[in-house]
């Protein structure tokens, strides 16, 4: 059970914009590098540094600890833009709770060459968790979350707390395996928004 994202439905209830994406992307082959294009012409998102990853269903099949086939290529084209501590996975199963021992998330290490937080709340609640991890890692350059994109499948989870941290939010509509999900429209209807919003933080 994820108590962190059933905390937040509280949230949501105030504020149903707070699922919405900055920009959003069919798969994750669609998403352009750097990431920044992914927002327009913002003067913000020009100084995007980092790159949180989601795991399950948008780079990898559920349960999977590879990236998926087909996106093998972009997967190393992320990794050569944003090198060393500035891609960071963020699974809410490979290190967490559910991964007592850390085996899934150092297989998974292993096997994308990329660092796995290991975090003890889930998503969207461990926003404080990956602020540290790239503020102490000296290659990264990060100093406020403006500087960090976040790109999931997840409207409630990686979503929510992009906009909750103040961060980028990009969201893969459609993941390796398709899923019944609420639709984006409705979403937007209950915000009051005609489009997706592409300013910065909490809207």
């Amino acid at each position: 059970m994820n108590l962190s994202a059933s905390l937040n439905i509280f949230k949501l209830i105030r504020d149903p914009a707070l699922c919405l994406p900055h920009s959003s992307v069919s798969t994750f082959n669609h998403l352009p590098i750097p990431i920044s294009k992914a927002f327009g012409n913002h003067d913000d998102v020009k100084h995007i540094k980092a790159v949180v990853l989601d795991k399950d269903n948008c780079f990898a099949t559920p349960h999977e600890n590879t990236v998926y086939k087909p996106y093998s290529d972009k997967f190393k084209q992320l990794r050569e833009a944003y090198p060393g501590n500035r891609l960071l996975i963020v699974s809410n199963s490979a290190g967490t709770g559910d991964d007592p021992d850390g085996r899934e998330a150092d297989l998974l290490e292993k096997n994308t060459g990329v660092k796995v937080l290991r975090h003890t709340t889930k998503k969207p609640g461990c926003r404080a968790e990956i602020f540290s991890h790239f503020v102490n890692s000296k290659d990264t350059g990060v100093t406020s979350p403006d500087q960090i994109a976040i790109v999931g499948d997840r409207l409630f989870t990686d979503v929510v707390m992009a906009n909750l941290m103040g961060s980028w939010g990009v969201w893969v509509r459609d993941g390796v395996v398709k899923e019944k999900s609420f639709k984006l429209d409705y979403l937007i209807s209950l915000s009051g928004e005609g489009a997706v919003p592409q300013g910065r933080g909490v809207y």
